[in-house]
């Protein structure tokens, strides 16, 4: 690999006798793993698994790409594609993080969402979380990964970090996985090394330290902040650490990680290497906020409940044990969200702090006295056993992801719910001999699969 002069300067400086050994990895393929959704266990014939990640339970190495679009799975939510060097955020958390008691968590650089799932599959059903991206464009893929994990208590938001004001202090743990210089990605990431410069680190450090004071003044006391980067230098990590600590009441913490997994660490900050781990570049540190009050302003959703007999006829669509705990919202547009009553004060919160977000999951519409389930109900973590299933094979998973006709085999009229491997795809709604698929257009495969 035709490394910048400059880059291999810097990077000799940090490796020293270790230089050899890296160049020679860089030049290497990229490992590929997957993290697995451990809300939704299947088997998964598509995935050759050479072996597990060390630090994550979830993650998984793989023997071979696979062409993931040809797999319902993936389509379904049952694993994500993520460089395993990230997926040790999960590790932090459960590390430096109070679980005694329900918490709210902010990813505010969210992006495509890998490491939002990743806080998805931790969190449990009274925590909330808030995933942000400043991008509008990269809003619909967020959504997308988000809706097919399956984790409900969700708000997606795409604001600039510093209109979060109203939210000082409100949350438990803020997560800034921050944009970089992409050192880290120079086997994955086409044009990372033609677009790599000195005068891009010192921008993106720039930046960062900007996302870095939005992100303190949102973080609870005693909470934590997570700081993280694609990127090896240290303008971008340490120094920039240093600088948070050293301009605002934060400390780092001190975080245990066995030796024989290869990480590196300094001055209580993290590295990962390619030729001494088996993923990309990383840098993580997690930092506690020693004072500040939290001053957020309390709210309540600005919406209309829904109406008695409504309510009733969504009953039988709910898990029993979820249902009483749900409260029922309409919102401008017709759609009616469902958000935990026990979480409506934190909703209200957010909701009214931000403009630019959603209301939640929205679960679907009624059209007279009929109800029309959504698509992301059809992937949620909510819907009762007893609502209809039909269990298809792979290749007609794969036609109902093209919405092309696929065969079928049930007497029974009505909704119903499209599973592959037990896990569901989506909505179909059969009249008699006509069966109309509602899977969301711009959900559907467009590629010829062979």
């Amino acid at each position: 690999m035709n490394l910048p002069e400059a880059f291999q300067t810097n990077i000799s400086q940090i490796l020293g006798a270790e230089l050899p050994d890296f160049l020679t990895t860089l030049d290497k393929s990229a490992p590929i793993s997957v993290r697995l959704n451990p809300k939704k266990k299947t088997a998964l014939p598509a995935l050759e698994i050479e072996e597990n990640v060390l630090w994550a339970k979830d993650g998984r190495y793989l023997i071979k790409r696979p062409v993931f679009t040809e797999d319902p799975a993936f389509h379904a939510g049952a694993y994500g594609v993520q460089d395993a060097s990230a997926m040790f955020l999960g590790h932090v958390l459960e590390q430096v993080v109070d679980r005694s008691r329900p918490i709210r968590v902010l990813d505010l650089c969210a992006s495509k969402g890998e490491q939002t799932t990743l806080l998805a599959s931790i969190l449990g059903e009274k925590d909330l979380l808030v995933a942000n991206e400043i991008v509008k464009s990269q809003l619909s893929i967020l959504k997308e990964n988000l809706l097919k994990w399956g984790f409900s208590n969700v708000i997606v938001s795409n604001q600039d970090p510093e209109t979060f004001a109203d939210l000082e202090g409100f949350f438990d743990v803020v997560l800034v996985d921050a944009p970089s210089s992409g050192e880290g990605l120079f086997r994955t990431k086409s044009g990372a090394v033609s677009e790599w410069s000195e005068a891009n680190v010192q921008m993106h450090a720039t930046r960062q330290k900007r996302l870095l004071s939005a992100a303190a003044m949102l973080v609870a006391p005693k909470g934590v902040l997570i700081y993280t980067t694609n990127t090896y230098n240290s303008t971008e990590n340490q120094e920039n650490v240093k600088w948070l600590n050293r301009t605002l009441d934060f400390e780092t913490i001190d975080l245990e990680v066995p030796e024989t997994w290869g990480i590196t660490k300094h001055e209580n900050c993290l590295q990962f290497f390619p030729h001494k781990t088996k993923g990309e570049g990383f840098f993580i540190a997690a930092m506690k906020n020693l004072s500040r009050d939290a001053k957020f302003v309390k709210g309540k959703p600005d919406l209309n409940r829904l109406r008695r007999e409504q309510r009733a006829i969504l009953k039988d669509w709910f898990k029993p044990e979820l249902f009483d705990e749900l409260e029922f919202l309409y919102k401008n547009d017709g759609n009616i969200v469902a958000i935990r009553t026990s979480l409506l004060s934190d909703y209200g919160s957010v909701l009214r702090a931000l403009a630019k977000r959603s209301s939640g999951i929205e679960i679907g519409i009624f059209k007279g006295k009929d109800f029309v389930p959504s698509h992301a109900f059809a992937l949620s973590d909510m819907i009762s056993d007893t609502v209809e299933r039909l269990e298809v094979p792979s290749n007609e998973a794969l036609n109902f992801l093209r919405k092309q006709n696929f065969e079928f085999s049930t007497g029974k009229d009505g909704w119903l719910l499209i599973t592959y491997g037990g896990l569901a795809l989506g909505w179909v709604k059969k009249i008699g001999d006509r069966i109309n698929n509602y899977l969301p257009t711009e959900w559907r495969i467009r590629e010829d699969l062979v």
